[in-house]
């Protein structure tokens, strides 16, 4: 929701190229502002300055056309339902900014001198689809492949996103080449590493034995 108000409020909604401009050079994150490390002269894509390192969250809220958004917002419907009712809805927010600035950090580590901002949800995903690869691996996901819509385990599904992001981060094109792999990658592990530590037990056993809880049974009603 926070996305979607942001692309309306602070980025008119990509129709002027100007707001876009401006958003995501104050709100992006840079990796060169945050590690002080030089740049080659006149590679800096922004001329006015961002804010520091708050720009680790705020970056998280920006995109950079629609096309962009919407996939975001895809993988998210797609994926985040679930680890939201598995989590409680205060922990899932919790867990999902941790393993956005989890992806930003990495992808600062992968690109420490690039002077061109990032932006966008997607590490954020990442972090939620590495929760889903370990609470339902053998969970099937419609997905489409040359017009036919199959039903792939997820284990299957995100195997084939890694190995992706995999050969991205480890290309000659992988620095500002784009797409921000360091930060998916980034964000997927911690998803992997941090869900047992969010993940609602009774909420987790009930979703894969296809229950729906009452509210009244579960611990803190769902929230958290």
């Amino acid at each position: 929701m926070l996305t979607a108000v942001t692309w309306l409020l602070v980025q008119g909604l990509g129709l002027s190229d100007n707001a876009l401009y401006e958003s995501i050079c104050t709100l992006g994150v840079v990796p060169a502002d945050i590690t002080g490390l030089n740049v080659v002269k006149g590679a800096n894509v922004c001329e006015s300055s961002n804010i520091g390192m708050a720009s680790v969250l705020s970056s998280m809220f920006l995109h950079v056309s629609w096309g962009h958004l919407l996939g975001n917002l895809w993988f998210l419907w797609v994926f985040g339902n679930n680890i939201e009712d598995s989590m409680g809805h205060l922990s899932f927010v919790a867990f999902y900014l941790i393993t956005g600035m989890a992806a930003v950090m990495a992808h600062i580590a992968v690109n420490p001198s690039s002077a061109v901002p990032m932006v966008g949800a997607s590490g954020a995903i990442s972090g939620i689809m590495g929760a889903y690869l370990v609470l339902y691996p053998k969970i099937s996901i419609d997905t489409w492949v040359f017009f036919v819509v199959l039903k792939l385990p997820a284990w299957f599904m995100l195997g084939y996103w890694i190995s992706i992001q995999l050969t991205g981060v480890l290309g000659p094109g992988s620095v500002d080449g784009g797409v921000a792999y360091g930060a998916h990658l980034g964000g997927f592990i911690a998803g992997l590493m941090l869900v047992p530590f969010f993940r609602n037990k009774k909420l987790v056993n009930a979703k894969k034995r296809g229950i729906v809880l009452p509210r009244a049974e579960i611990e803190n009603r769902g929230w958290w």
